[in-house]
């Protein structure tokens, strides 16, 4: 009897094994954050918008390219992952970060509203708003009170700072909206607008491109910001890890050879 019972064990070790076999290998532990989170899908998401050059701008072709552009790439590259660029617009930048990104990145403005909804890392850029015209107008749009004259043309993108600033600023001017960043220079050029406020940095990189442009000021614009990526709310590791990333690039020389392509 002794060997049938021990014939019984050996079954039922033999099962128990094959069904240890069977089960399936336990799911990895979830991310505790978005920094391991990233690292674990190998892949970093970009949200950019793609019409701020010299930042971000994507071409008819959807080839992607700026300072930011090869910014998120170089962070890509710390992290070991790869970027992956996710087009959006200004004016629905946070939602379509919220729910898509992991970054956004392209000269975005810090602002109170787009801090309620996210996180910003240290800013990397002291910006402000100030107009950009044809070089013959030049010294008539030198302030606002001349600016916001009945009868002046001052174009907007729709949906971010810049159209925020022109409506809240301009009571008497004309303000035309224009959806398409990357060719509103041209409505000014082509007199369908007589000038546009906009970030110093754009208007300088704009003016560089077209002789026929003209920015108005850009060491003294008319507002004071600050440009920075947009990062998740509540996320303080991967903030940390942004934002050690970012000043070792602002004094590594990695922003500069990165820039200097673009802006001199």
């Amino acid at each position: 009897m002794r060997w049938k019972r021990f014939g019984v064990g050996v079954v039922v070790a033999g099962v128990v094994a094959v069904s240890a076999s069977c089960t399936s290998a336990p799911e990895p532990a979830a991310a505790a954050n978005r920094l391991d989170e990233v690292v674990q899908r190998g892949e970093l998401r970009v949200c950019s918008t793609g019409d701020y050059r010299p930042f971000t701008y994507r071409d008819q072709a959807g080839e992607w390219s700026g300072i930011d552009i090869d910014m998120a790439h170089d962070l890509a590259e710390q992290l070991g992952v790869r970027a992956t660029i996710v087009p959006t617009t200004w004016k629905t930048l946070v939602e379509d970060f919220t729910g898509k990104c992991d970054i956004a990145v392209g000269g975005v403005s810090i602002t109170m509203e787009r801090a309620r909804a996210a996180f910003f890392t240290k800013a990397y850029v002291v910006d402000g708003k100030t107009p950009i015209t044809r070089c013959e107008n030049a010294a008539r749009f030198q302030t606002l009170e001349q600016i916001d004259q009945p009868g002046v043309r001052a174009v907007v993108n729709p949906g971010g700072t810049n159209e925020k600033f022109a409506r809240e600023r301009l009571k008497r001017a004309t303000i035309v909206d224009h959806p398409d960043n990357n060719t509103i220079f041209q409505q000014i050029i082509d007199g369908k607008a007589d000038l546009m406020m906009t970030d110093a940095a754009e208007t300088r990189w704009q003016a560089k491109q077209h002789p026929e442009l003209c920015s108005l000021h850009p060491d003294q614009p008319f507002t004071f910001s600050e440009k920075a990526y947009l990062l998740p709310q509540g996320d303080v590791v991967f903030q940390q890890y942004v934002d050690q990333w970012l000043n070792l690039a602002m004094h590594d020389g990695t922003y500069q050879r990165i820039s200097e392509p673009w802006i001199g």
